[in-house]
């Protein structure tokens, strides 16, 4: 049977399918990948469009339970939340009441195809959105109004957080407050105790205008500042030791490689 690693799964919607894009010279997944090479699998789950019922429908086609060949589910990431945040119209379904989506996430992380691989969990919250942008780029794309509002994606994020404290265990990571503070920070005079930025009532896109390009995605920078969030997080069991560069690898260091004993038995010599 093959060896198989270990496993770091991004689950979620565009935003983790977006995140195997280089673009200005920068790739979320690859930077993750380097981190962990020889050690572990990145395996990118992004699917665009998806909200959390379109994502369970799916997850025992993507999570098996352990058994001979399956690989071990190490970390999971779960990115969702920024289509269950649209609101009714004719021209979109994509939307999930806020109960049903905290439903719905808290039955993804406690699916027994994942829990039983005992990996660490993160929930990353939605990131913030720029309702300005997005509204400008809906109406052009025949919508009668814009799909997402901005309190109303904050109202997920919010969500998110709150499954996670629901769950010992389970680790939050808070993009929508990573990049709001960025953006707020590269914002100059703007009152952050009022309307947010990107909402309409504050009227100011700001920095998110950089970070946000179309409102809902992620431009190479928040990638960056998403990466700086998590990259502490997974590694901690062999960082920090006599030998990190190559402790935990799945195939040995060559000059750990047990045919080399061989080698250096026929050449007469230690390698």
């Amino acid at each position: 049977m093959a060896t198989t690693y270990p496993q770091i799964v991004l689950f979620g919607d565009s935003l983790f399918q977006g995140a195997a894009d280089l673009v200005d010279g920068f790739c979320f997944q690859a930077a993750l990948q380097s981190q962990v090479l020889r050690r572990l699998d990145v395996v990118n789950r992004g699917l665009s469009g998806y909200n959390t019922s379109n994502a369970l429908s799916v997850l025992p086609q993507i999570f098996t339970a352990p058994g001979p060949g399956v690989p071990k589910l190490e970390y999971l990431f779960v990115l969702l939340g920024a289509n269950d945040a649209c609101v009714p119209l004719p021209t979109n379904h994509q939307g999930v009441p806020l109960g049903k989506f905290k439903e719905n996430l808290a039955r993804i992380i406690t699916h027994p195809n994942i829990v039983a691989h005992k990996p660490k969990i993160f929930l990353v919250t939605p990131p913030p959105l720029d309702e300005i942008r997005i509204k400008v780029l809906d109406l052009a794309n025949g919508h009668p109004s814009s799909t997402r509002k901005a309190k109303i994606s904050a109202s997920y994020s919010e969500a998110v957080r709150q499954v996670a404290a629901e769950h010992p265990g389970v680790t939050l990571v808070d993009l929508w407050k990573a990049l709001m503070d960025t953006a707020i920070a590269k914002t100059p005079g703007f009152n952050p105790d009022g309307p947010a930025l990107g909402d309409p009532e504050s009227g100011v896109r700001g920095y998110l205008e950089h970070l946000l390009p179309d409102g809902l995605h992620m431009s190479s920078e928040a990638y960056q500042i998403f990466y700086r969030l998590v990259r502490d997080q997974v590694g901690s069991e062999w960082a920090g030791t006599a030998d990190e560069d190559r402790v935990g690898y799945v195939l040995p260091d060559w000059r750990l490689a047990p045919w080399l004993e061989e080698d250096a038995h026929l050449k007469g010599k230690n390698l």
